[in-house]
């Protein structure tokens, strides 16, 4: 379980391919906190801990994890958003991230406003994923508040201190992103279906 407020960014410096899986290197500057079988939310994908040495530490993503997020566009070199798991009894600042991405998005837009940018952001219909005005979305990880919500498609205002302290300052148009939807909205769209 997550908060969507980012820790800190990584770096990958090493990509290997096994069969259908990524294994993923990452430096960051909490590896020496980490242990094995520690979950770390990677751009918003929970991903376990295999291996550590020195400051970096590898996780694996299988083929239905690189099928529907994003991993598998990384690059050596890329800066992931990063959260390690959070901890009972400490405040929730963001809302509930299950680390579990329900779809990617296309970064459609990017306007700068006085003191925010409003990025917005297309996805599938036929997934039955729904946001709400002043909702809760997930982008990379990174937990917002949807300010303008249409059918497959929403913005959000992004202060300067987070696009400074995430991967949004790298965003461009076109750019593929992980999207977790609020798990309320989420068993409420399901609940009016059936």
């Amino acid at each position: 379980m997550f908060t969507g407020i980012i820790e800190t960014l990584g770096t990958i410096s090493n990509i290997t391919k096994e069969q259908d899986n990524l294994h993923l290197t990452v430096k960051s500057n909490f590896t020496n906190e980490l242990k094995v079988d520690q979950s770390v939310a990677h751009n918003g994908v929970c991903l376990t801990v295999v291996d550590i040495k020195n400051n970096e530490y590898t996780v694996t993503a299988i083929k239905e994890t690189l099928e529907k997020t994003n991993i598998g566009h990384l690059s050596i070199a890329d800066s992931v958003n990063l959260e390690r798991g959070m901890k009972l009894g400490d405040r929730l600042d963001g809302h509930i991230v299950q680390g579990h991405v329900d779809e990617t998005g296309i970064c459609t837009s990017i306007k700068n406003e006085n003191g925010s940018t409003i990025f917005t952001f297309s996805y599938q219909s036929d997934k039955n994923n729904i946001t709400i005005e002043k909702g809760s979305i997930t982008v990379n990880g990174v937990s917002l508040t949807v300010v303008n919500s249409k059918q497959n498609e929403f913005s959000v205002a992004i202060i300067p201190y987070t696009i400074e302290n995430t991967i949004f300052k790298y965003l461009k148009l076109n750019d593929v992103v992980n999207l977790e939807f609020d798990v309320i909205g989420k068993y409420v769209a399901r609940l009016t279906k059936s």
